[in-house]
């Protein structure tokens, strides 16, 4: 009989009691002080994260090697006999090679790694589901071959408040950022078919950026009833407003708030917000 276990990284944006409540396994991406290293949502929350930005920017780095190799391990000694990791996007990070690899070394295990081709909320919603299909008795072959399928019906989008942190961090030109802060420009931003981050649109100023996001949602509503989460880096009351200005849109099947991990939030600073959209089958 299988005894399937679900992995994530901490790029997926669910809180430690969703994971518990969903018998998810966490590998923490690291965040990296010149003080020391810190596992994310474990050893140090977002918002601290946010609230310590102007004094020092960390750096993010893949889960450690030891905490994967412990808690393969563990799931060995537990009787597991399959393993389903969910990942973020490989376009963004090393984590889904890292677990590939380190899979390698339990052959014990049958193992699928999923590359989501995405980050934030969106890969959290798939884990949930994952943990969904588990609890109903599916067979770790029909959970692989619904992921997909799961993943067709989820996207997210970001927009952020200030070019400041993505010019620090080398993810645009000086100059280039130089020039959209003068323009006050706000990029829109989701990832491709590759899981690299796409620019859909650039606007001007943040009540113009938040419209743009409003249009986009609403293409997702017109196809059907969704789930929705607005996301958020160190501006939740900024992040309610929005909620309150969407909840009513047809077809929100239901909305809540989620805080974006740090593994995305570094690179675009405090006042970075999105959505999740999740259609229904």
């Amino acid at each position: 009989m299988q005894k399937i276990a679900l992995i994530t990284d901490s790029a997926c944006d669910l809180d430690l009691n969703t994971l518990r409540e969903n018998n998810v396994n966490l590998l923490p991406l690291r965040i990296i002080y010149s003080s020391g290293d810190y596992r994310d949502r474990i050893d140090i929350s977002p918002s601290e994260v946010y609230e310590n930005l102007e004094k020092e920017i960390p750096t993010t780095s893949l889960p450690s090697a030891k905490e994967t190799e412990e808690i393969l391990n563990k799931l060995e000694e537990e009787g597991y006999t399959h393993v389903i990791c969910i990942s973020i996007s490989s376009g963004l990070s090393g984590s889904y090679n890292a677990l590939r690899l380190a899979l390698e070394d339990h052959p014990k295990l049958t193992s699928f790694v999923y590359d989501t081709k995405i980050l934030a909320y969106p890969q959290g919603e798939i884990v949930i589901e994952a943990s969904k299909l588990i609890k109903e008795g599916k067979s770790f072959e029909e959970i692989v071959e619904e992921l997909p399928k799961i993943r067709e019906r989820v996207t997210g989008y970001f927009t952020i408040s200030t070019l400041e942190y993505l010019k620090k961090g080398g993810r645009i030109g000086r100059l280039a950022g130089t020039v959209g802060e003068f323009l006050n420009l706000k990029p829109i931003i989701t990832t491709d078919e590759n899981g690299i981050y796409y620019n859909v649109a650039k606007v001007r100023g943040r009540k113009q950026s938040l419209s743009k996001m409003t249009e986009i949602l609403k293409g997702y509503l017109e196809k059907g009833k969704c789930d929705v989460a607005v996301l958020h880096a160190g501006c939740e009351e900024e992040a309610t407003k929005y909620m309150e200005s969407i909840k009513s849109l047809p077809n929100v099947a239901s909305i809540k708030i989620a805080e974006i991990s740090p593994a995305l939030g570094v690179h675009g600073g405090p006042g970075l917000m999105g959505f999740s959209v999740k259609m229904e089958k």
